[in-house]
């Protein structure tokens, strides 16, 4: 998770984030060099008085600025391109969790067991455990098995939210009357946070969203212990 004066992005969790942040580091290495290079030319242009008049009006020069910035722009399009392609795939998912945004809290349905759900709050300040964070910690977890596809449902039953964990890479808008979609693979067991990413009236700010990753056969020990209760 982020922590205090951080400067970069969280580390990568899922195959998905890695990808996102090896273009993130694509594209700032090009902003650099072409800042870099402008600065040169605004330098180069204020202290020299050498110029050649060949320079003021030249074809090959024009041709040159005019290329150039089409090749940058293809050299960002491409890998862009490719990303957006695997966010949108969803390939036979193992798992299939329903995320329904409220006023303020998200409800999860295993869709794939009957009578398999929980409302996910806050924990209150008072209540908190040692270690435990502030704001970020709910009563109920997501609970996932680690390397497996998850595919998740996300909708809404009141107003416009965004269910988001950025160390999976995942954020997508919960929208009423609409059942929109999004996968991830976890590639660790850990404890994954994230937050409601949409403006959502006077709560915003404290429906948290927790995401457990834990091995295949603690999770078939979850599941059954989650069942026997219901």
């Amino acid at each position: 998770m982020a922590h205090p004066q951080q400067l970069g992005f969280q580390d990568a969790t899922s195959p998905l984030m890695e990808e996102l942040l090896h273009f993130h580091d694509h594209a700032l290495m090009i902003v650099f060099l072409i800042s870099a290079f402008v600065l040169y030319i605004m330098v180069a242009m204020v202290t020299t008085k050498i110029y050649d008049k060949y320079i003021l009006d030249s074809q090959e020069i024009e041709i040159i600025w005019t290329i150039l910035p089409a090749i940058i722009l293809i050299m960002i399009a491409l890998p862009s391109l490719r990303i957006l392609y695997i966010m949108d795939e969803v390939n036979d998912p193992h798992l299939t969790v329903k995320a329904m945004g409220h006023q303020w809290y998200w409800s999860y349905e295993y869709t794939d067991y009957e009578e398999l759900g929980f409302d996910s709050y806050m924990i209150p300040t008072q209540d908190l455990m040692p270690g435990q964070f502030r704001l970020l910690e709910t009563d109920h977890r997501m609970v996932v098995p680690v390397e497996s596809p998850i595919r998740v449902l996300v909708s809404a039953e009141d107003v416009l939210h965004s269910w988001a964990v950025p160390t999976l890479g995942v954020k997508m808008d919960a929208v009423p009357g609409r059942l929109n979609q999004t996968a991830f693979i976890s590639s660790r067991p850990g404890v994954f946070y994230g937050q409601c990413s949409e403006i959502c009236g006077a709560n915003h700010s404290f429906m948290p969203i927790v995401v457990e990753a834990v091995l295949l056969e603690c999770f078939e020990d979850w599941l059954s212990f989650v069942l026997q209760d219901s």
